[in-house]
């Protein structure tokens, strides 16, 4: 991150402006660009998120079962070989033309795909009962032979994963980090948040609109060929409207000195420390307190990823062989979504001041265990509730997605707004070298295999059991994610003590350097 400044006087902000938009005037010509830069590639993100659960979980042969798979075995193989090409990438070519590169290969991607791959499927993908028949065959791999059999929806969902990796994560993260300077990153990177939801609502409302469009075609038209053509023009629209901001950019802010002086001479940057996946085991057994972050991070991948999945079953269940309603379901979804999270970042700032760390901690998993219970309560139960539910108009299947749907925004609502700044608050109390090495290897550990232990948890199952539907296990899966959440809960308490204790002492310590300094200044 540059550590230049702006060489202007900084006014003061008004209460208002501090709360909604701490931007100086002379720094919106380079905070804007690179929001809409952020906003389309969010954009897109969503759209193929969408996208490519639906196309796997309406798919003959397929079904959310599938996606474990995809997520545990190729989404990582595909980002590791891009890990590799990308590496080497950069000691042929400059960050600016990498960024172009890249870009322009998802967009013909996709746009191959729309046009190209989805209009000749059925020559492209393998008979569909000679599948059955392999399934049938080899039942310890069917929902691996589902990838297969669908292989180019398995590409683009692959893709899909690999964008929102490589666009968000790397490219633009980069970017930014190397252009915005350490007094503008406070201001700057909190609005990236709510710039990011507000790309949840704005893709969410071109999803509905696109895979409602089949109201309006006539009933021999394949109405989701439609959505998908019109989907991926659009996609390709935000992403070279991405490129061109990026370039103006290049041009026209980062020449000028005010905003980025590349020529100028910079602090060394301090490493940050990269551990290995044992590194980081060793370093986590050695730290308890470091190892509790680590399991509460851990826990809510696993506990959200599990949950996920059955969720799409019963998606896929109530839009069985309808991808154009699946997809407008996950608009609306999406949609709610980033007006939800919104409200909640909002609606409850100031609760860890007031209430303390572990009361903002706790909320996470509580809200996941609560809505999650009940949603679990629909899936399990819906013979006998059924009745119930119907008087209130609903099947149980459909209200056990709806009820799926809100524990999913509440839960991932109440993680942005709560459990991320109270995980970042538990590293400050820490000394330099356990804050640095200890975020290293929770990242590791927490983060990564915190997503992949849930699709490695159902692969297992499947694998071991030679299950056929996801539904045969939900009951034990329950378990598991109860069990999960408990630890999770059981976790906070004991990070709260540790943290508490840790950072009265800071204070403590903090004071005692206070008071030998006035009595040194004093003599």
């Amino acid at each position: 991150m540059s550590t230049e400044t702006i060489d202007a006087p900084e006014p003061t902000f008004s209460k208002v402006r501090a709360a909604l938009f701490p931007i100086h005037n002379i720094e919106i010509k380079k905070f804007l660009p690179l929001a809409l830069i952020m906003l389309c590639v969010l954009f897109n993100y969503t759209i193929l998120r969408d996208t490519k659960d639906s196309l796997i979980a309406t798919a003959p042969g397929a079904g959310p079962e599938a996606i474990p798979y995809l997520k545990a075995i190729f989404v990582m193989i595909g980002a590791m070989s891009f890990v590799v090409l990308y590496t080497k990438l950069t000691n042929m070519f400059s960050s600016e033309k990498l960024f172009y590169g890249i870009v322009t290969a998802f967009l013909a991607f996709f746009a191959v795909f729309s046009f190209v791959l989805y209009p000749n499927i059925e020559m492209l993908h393998p008979d569909i009962n000679r599948v059955h028949e392999l399934q049938l065959e080899f039942p310890r791999v069917k929902f691996l032979l589902s990838v297969w059999a669908v292989w180019t929806y398995s590409l683009f969902y692959v893709m899909s994963e690999l964008w929102g990796s490589v666009m968000i994560s790397l490219l633009f993260w980069q970017f930014a980090n190397e252009i915005v300077r350490s007094n503008e990153a406070k201001r700057f990177y909190p609005l990236f948040v709510l710039i990011g939801n507000i790309a949840l609502m704005l893709s969410g409302t071109a999803v509905v609109i696109f895979s409602d469009i089949r109201h309006s075609l006539p009933a021999d038209v394949d109405a989701w060929g439609v959505s998908l053509k019109y989907l991926g023009v659009t996609i390709v629209v935000a992403g070279s409207i991405a490129m061109y901001i990026y370039r103006w950019m290049h041009k026209n802010v980062l020449t000028n000195p005010l905003y980025y002086d590349a020529a100028s001479p910079k602090a060394p940057k301090k490493k940050k420390p990269k551990l290995g996946v044992m590194e980081s085991f060793k370093y986590l057994f050695s730290s308890p307190y470091i190892g509790l972050i680590a399991l509460l991070v851990l826990s809510y991948g696993m506990s959200i990823n599990l949950i996920e999945v059955i969720w799409k079953k019963q998606l896929s269940i109530q839009f069985s062989g309808d991808p154009n309603g699946y997809n407008t379901f996950m608009g609306n979804f999406s949609r709610v979504t980033g007006a939800a999270t919104i409200s909640i970042i909002f609606l409850t700032k100031g609760i860890v001041g007031r209430f303390g760390w572990f009361t903002g901690a706790v909320i996470t998993p509580l809200v996941l265990a609560l809505t999650g219970g009940l949603f679990f309560a629909l899936v399990l139960f819906s013979d006998q509730l059924n009745p119930i539910v119907m008087g209130l108009g609903f099947t149980a299947t459909y209200m056990a997605v709806l009820v799926g749907a809100l524990q999913n925004i509440l839960t991932k609502g109440t993680k942005y707004a709560l459990f991320d700044p109270t995980k970042e608050m538990a590293y400050i109390p820490l000394d330099q070298d356990l804050k640095t090495k200890g975020k290293a290897a929770v990242d590791v550990i927490g983060g990564r295999l915190g997503k992949a232990a849930g699709g490695w948890t159902i692969l297992g199952i499947f694998t071991v059991f030679a299950v056929q539907d996801i539904m045969i296990v939900t009951p034990y899966l329950a378990v598991i994610i109860a069990g999960i959440v408990l630890a999770w809960v059981i976790g906070v308490g004991a990070l709260s003590i540790r943290y508490n204790r840790a950072s009265s002492a800071a204070a403590e310590e903090n004071e005692e350097e206070a008071v030998s300094g006035k009595t040194a200044s004093a003599v």
